[in-house]
């Protein structure tokens, strides 16, 4: 974990991202600032196409800002070479679950080499790793008679477990997990978010990305609201959800299942009317 629990383990700050279109750019991501203490989790809501993956993909190296800059652990890591990339990931500052958990694990290997590789990366010894590894496996709540399977022949609940579980085999500083439990069915999907909980109370820092606000405000300390590419509202899970400001955030907490009742329709309403009357006066400005 951080040896200074007053520094940021992640600080976003002023993030552009531009991606080039055949009609133009698209401005995915927009002046976007954010930031994950040390054993904190904080959950980035929005729907499809507001800037959430872009925001995971630019913290992780993967598409280069226009704009501002991203710190880990420390160290600024905007711009970086795919060299210094990997020296990073050696050192298990950082790990990240996908969506799709064999994203994240290689079909050709078993549950126990997927796990073990990062640790002789990071200057293990293979008993060492053995012994970590069945630890890991312990802590995500899945038996070590599935260490000689391979990703394939797991449920899709195992596979994800398998992913979080490699991401935690180096106790990195931060966790990000883009859209974890989506493809998950609805047992698996509460299993998975008693995992992250349980995560986050053992002190795990994790960015916890998802369309799912219900999903979010089950595990989060803090959320952002991403919409059209840019962070619109931030605060406490419970204020968000309790008493949002925007009226995109009022949108989303009207339309979540677990947390919909009268007052949240009429509050779903309104913000729609907001958000309605907000894009026709900006389309007549423009």
């Amino acid at each position: 974990m951080s040896a200074d629990p007053t520094r940021p383990v992640l600080d976003v700050t002023g993030l552009d991202v531009h991606y080039r279109r055949r009609h133009g750019r698209l401005h995915a991501l927009r002046a976007a600032t954010l930031s994950v203490a040390p054993g904190e989790t904080v959950g980035v809501i929005g729907e499809t196409g507001s800037g959430k993956s872009t925001l995971a993909r630019a913290v992780l190296g993967l598409v280069r800002p226009s704009a501002g800059r991203v710190v880990v652990a420390g160290e600024d890591v905007t711009g970086h070479s795919a060299r210094r990339w990997r020296a990073l990931r050696r050192r298990g500052v950082l790990q990240y679950v996908f969506q799709d958990p064999l994203r994240s694990l290689d079909p050709d290997l078993s549950v126990e080499e997927s796990l073990v590789e990062p640790l002789l990366i990071a200057g293990r010894t293979r008993a060492e790793a053995a012994a970590r590894v069945r630890a890991q496996l312990a802590r995500v709540h899945l038996d070590a008679a599935l260490l000689s399977r391979l990703p394939g022949e797991l449920s899709g609940g195992q596979r994800q477990r398998v992913a979080v579980a490699r991401a935690l085999v180096t106790d990195p500083e931060l966790v990000i997990l883009d859209e974890p439990v989506s493809a998950l069915d609805s047992a698996n999907r509460v299993r998975a978010l008693e995992l992250l909980k349980h995560l986050r109370d053992a002190g795990t820092a994790l960015l916890f990305i998802s369309h799912d606000l219900g999903s979010v405000a089950g595990v989060a300390d803090r959320i952002a609201v991403l919409y059209q590419g840019e962070i619109v509202e931030v605060g406490p899970a419970r204020s968000v959800v309790n008493a949002p400001r925007h009226p995109y955030t009022r949108l989303l907490v009207g339309s979540a299942p677990t947390l919909r009742s009268a007052a949240a329709d009429r509050t779903r309403r309104d913000a729609l009317r907001d958000l309605l009357h907000s894009a026709a006066h900006a389309t007549t400005d423009a």
